[in-house]
């Protein structure tokens, strides 16, 4: 037996014990990863600098605290998440009792991306403990630095027995997906989740995959330009393009286009000055890979004007890709035809907001989409006639950030969501009971069926209508 299966086993061994049921080793563990977020802050913080250059605070806001939030939101809730949930029982199947009984899965595993290594790795994690499972995560090999100081910490920080960090690539991807798991949970993207998926078909496993595609943000001519420009390049640019809910593409009013390009510029200077290069606030692309790819996606063209950044101004032996705006984008660009997951944003003018509509549907359902508008019936049509996993109106990415709001994709975005009460649901089996004394026992249910109680029984349990 490898050692990947006997830690499978070992945590197999502590679920069948019932030792993760009790809401209080639950919360108790819960308690121990934010302090493991709160005492390993620096590590964390320098590991992330390390892997992808994000400043402290950046770390801090997007990855740890946000866990930390998350936490404290699962350990106010738990207890009401964790109680049998009432059921109605129609009348002619009184007297009885119907509930819903949120039980544990069992034994988890749960593959985390380099993007936002913290974050997306222990959120998860987190969910899964407070259902009460046991848990395995898989860094990213991709972010080393921070898996290894992820595995260091969950192992000095949570119950060993119960919560798990293997690291390694794809060797032991591999070998973790022959296990047989309750239930595989997969952030990245979609040919992995393919692979994900076939091996988790096996063993009938369930999965949630939380994938990507192309976010769009449409800009309506009725806008607060400052506004939207302001939070359109926050959500874009934050970790360097690097986040699978930034908007992807821009689709303005041909109006507002150019205006509205000039607001981009502007608060991409204000954010991170002349030269981003020198911003302690600006990051890098993960590996040379990555920065092979989005040099690419510039190389192939398919646009007229580069407005500020471009190939040029990147530097290969830091992995700087500058911010980077493209206009007279050709739909058909390589640009547009995959995820660009870094600091490249084209801009396509459209006629109107109906126009935009047509561009979106024709296209595979994004994670997220992105409607800034004064318009309230504008944004309103926007977000009846397109479908996403998620949708903001005037902002862009902090969707995320509301514990309550699902988060997960449609379609080729993914299956499946969690934060809030639904990362809780995720990761329970929601077991339906139904309680009925023996007594009364009419007999009109029962054979034989003679033709007196046949007519009864189509009388009591007939639909209406």
């Amino acid at each position: 037996m490898n050692e990947i299966a006997k830690l499978v086993a070992k945590l197999r061994d502590t679920f069948d014990s019932g030792h993760t049921r009790p809401h209080a080793w639950r919360k108790q563990q819960l308690k121990q990863m934010k302090a493991l977020l709160r005492e390993g802050e620096d590590e964390l913080a320098r590991a992330l600098q390390e892997d992808l250059g994000k400043a402290p605070i950046e770390a801090w806001a997007t990855e740890l605290n946000l866990v930390s939030r998350e936490i404290d939101h699962m350990l106010s809730k738990l207890d009401s998440w964790a109680k049998p949930r009432r059921a109605h029982v129609p009348l002619v199947m009184q007297p009885a009792k119907a509930r819903i009984i949120p039980e544990p899965l069992g034994v988890v595993l749960v593959i985390a991306p380099w993007n936002y290594p913290v974050q997306l790795q222990l959120l998860p994690i987190a969910f899964a403990i407070a259902a009460g499972n046991a848990v395995i995560g898989k860094p990213s090999e991709l972010a080393p630095a921070t898996s290894g100081a992820m595995a260091r910490l969950v192992a000095k920080y949570m119950d060993p027995d119960a919560v798990a960090i293997v690291e390694g690539a794809a060797e032991e991807t591999t070998t973790l997906l022959a296990e047989r798991f309750d239930h595989i949970f997969y952030t990245g993207g979609p040919n992995v989740a393919r692979i994900v998926m076939e091996a988790a078909a096996k063993h009938l496993t369930p999965v949630t995959l939380e994938l990507g595609g192309k976010s769009p943000a449409i800009i309506d001519r009725n806008v607060d330009l400052d506004g939207a420009a302001r939070r359109v390049v926050y959500g874009k640019f934050v970790n360097t393009g690097q986040t699978c809910v930034a908007p992807d593409y821009i689709l303005v009013d041909q109006s507002v286009e150019r205006p509205f390009v000039d607001r981009l510029v502007a608060n991409l200077k204000t954010f991170y000055g002349d030269d981003p290069k020198a911003s302690k606030d600006y990051g890098k692309i993960v590996n040379d890979r990555h920065f092979g790819r989005l040099v690419g996606l510039l190389d192939a063209g398919g646009y007229q004007e580069t407005v500020i950044g471009g190939k040029d101004k990147a530097d290969a032996s830091a992995r700087y890709m500058p911010p980077t705006i493209l206009r007279g984008v050709d739909p058909n660009a390589k640009v547009m035809q995959e995820e660009i997951f870094g600091p490249i944003l084209p801009v396509i003018p459209v006629p109107d907001v109906d126009a935009a509509i047509s561009f979106v549907n024709a296209r595979e359902k994004p994670l997220s989409l992105y409607v800034f508008s004064k318009d309230k019936s504008a944004a309103n049509k926007v977000l009846r006639r397109t479908s996403s996993g998620s949708a903001c109106v005037n902002t862009a990415i902090i969707q995320l950030a509301v514990p309550e709001l699902p988060f997960g994709g449609v379609g080729e975005s993914g299956m499946g969501a969690y934060h809030g009460k639904r990362g809780f649901d995720t990761f329970s089996h929601l077991k339906s009971v139904l309680d009925k004394p023996t007594k009364p026992d009419p007999p009109l249910l029962y054979p034989p069926y003679k033709k007196v109680r046949e007519r009864l029984l189509r009388r009591v349990l007939k639909a209406r209508g």
